[in-house]
């Protein structure tokens, strides 16, 4: 087992840049394989009722509105519990509140199988996304300030994919389980691959060399979000990364109930299957620091915007062929956007690392919330056109975003070139 985060106590021994974790090295790949282990348990855990929401609306007999709070519970807990965690790792090291965060998340979800109620089961799923903040909070953090400059995006591109792994087998699990012996089972199953992954996570990560610890400082702690809330740039990832998060929310909260509705009628367990589909997102993701050292940031985006619309256009047909390869390019696009975003949110802070990622991971969870819990509704009230509505209005607006960044951007060359 690795050691404790520890700082180097002078300026002979203090790492430095070129110390820093590069591809070919074991601290290298240790790292990597920790970090992913680490994403499978937390969306493991994370999203470990919305493959059973169609189950859980029959046997409590909720609409895809209620039973989607069950999801969207947990993305609100751990929005809020972002900038918190955060604080509490700038004081005592990533690599421990990574770990007590995924031990604790854990544990609430040895709990989830035995909740009587609706009620009490979404209590739970905020507690736990509370409890999972310190991973989210924290991973971007370490990479940025243990992997060296030249690799960070394709580190975060591989954390980005085991997040989309654990995403997946989350809602495999439970689903495939709860097919066949009940939600409180998959649920269960659940709750078991996430302590699996959490003890490989514990005894791979490799200790902090760059990390200093600070003092919790509440006034500090406004300053640094408040001086990220007017860096433009910043403003403009939260901002997509909302976006784009809405759409994912949206379209998995429902997708599920459409494939066991009209005109499609597959059987639950087949349905449940549909969330191999996360296995593009493992690509798309890693490849996205390839995408963006080939056409730019902005390019990045711009392409993830148009397949994510392009999917949503294209699931509207009644034809499985049409709704699952919808799916797929929703779900590339989504995953190449936010690993894109999250990626330029790590080199664009500075200082202050831990909470520009805590207000991206916020916004992005909020996305989710939001967009899960409106897409539900939508879904209930008029069908699959109005979740994809919902997907299609976000795109929209990301392409705004990104349209304003580029002009920006020609104005300020347009200001040098002139000057």
């Amino acid at each position: 087992m690795t050691a404790p985060d520890a700082p180097a106590t002078g300026p002979d021994t203090r790492p430095t840049e070129d110390d820093r974790h590069r591809p070919g090295q074991r601290a290298f790949r240790r790292a990597n394989l920790a970090l992913f282990s680490a994403g499978v348990a937390t969306f493991v855990l994370l999203y470990s009722t919305q493959g059973l929401l169609p189950v859980l609306s029959a046997d409590l007999d909720l609409t895809p509105g209620q039973a989607s709070w069950t999801a969207s519970a947990a993305t609100l807990g751990l929005a809020l519990g972002l900038l918190p965690a955060s604080a509490l790792s700038d004081k005592y090291g990533r690599t421990a509140v990574m770990t007590a965060s995924t031990l604790a998340a854990s544990a609430l979800a040895l709990a989830l199988p035995f909740a009587p109620d609706l009620t009490t089961l979404v209590v739970l799923r905020v507690l736990q996304g509370a409890a999972l903040a310190g991973l989210p909070a924290t991973a971007m953090a370490y990479l940025a300030e243990e992997v060296h400059p030249s690799a960070l995006a394709s580190a975060m591109g591989l954390y980005v994919a085991g997040n989309s792994i654990g995403g997946m087998g989350g809602r495999l699990l439970s689903g495939w389980t709860a097919a066949g012996f009940g939600w409180r089972w998959g649920l269960a199953a659940s709750a078991a691959l996430a302590l699996l992954a959490t003890l490989a996570f514990r005894l791979l990560i490799p200790a902090a060399r760059h990390f200093t610890p600070a003092p919790v400082d509440a006034r500090a702690l406004g300053r640094t979000v408040a001086g990220h809330l007017r860096n433009p740039l910043l403003v403009r990832l939260y901002a997509l990364g909302m976006l784009f998060m809405a759409v994912f929310g949206a379209v998995y909260n429902t997708v599920g109930y459409r494939l066991i509705g009209a005109p499609f009628h597959l059987p639950e367990s087949i349905a449940a299957s549909i969330f191999v589909v996360y296995l593009v997102g493992t690509g798309t993701s890693a490849a996205a620091g390839r995408l963006s050292g080939r056409l730019g940031r902005r390019g990045a985006l711009y392409v993830s915007i148009g397949v994510t619309a392009t999917g949503l256009l294209l699931s509207l047909a009644d034809s499985l062929v049409c709704a699952l390869l919808g799916l797929v390019l929703i779900t590339a696009g989504f995953f190449a956007g936010h690993a894109t975003a999250s990626s330029a949110v790590g080199r664009t802070a500075t200082a202050g690392r831990a909470q520009a990622s805590a207000l991206y991971l916020i916004a992005y969870y909020l996305g989710n919330s939001l967009g899960g819990t409106v897409g539900a509704d939508a879904y209930h009230a008029t069908g699959w056109p109005g979740a994809a509505a919902v997907g299609l209005t976000a795109m929209t607006l990301a392409a705004g975003v990104t349209l304003y960044a580029t002009r920006q951007a020609h104005t300020a060359r347009r200001a040098v070139a002139d000057a």
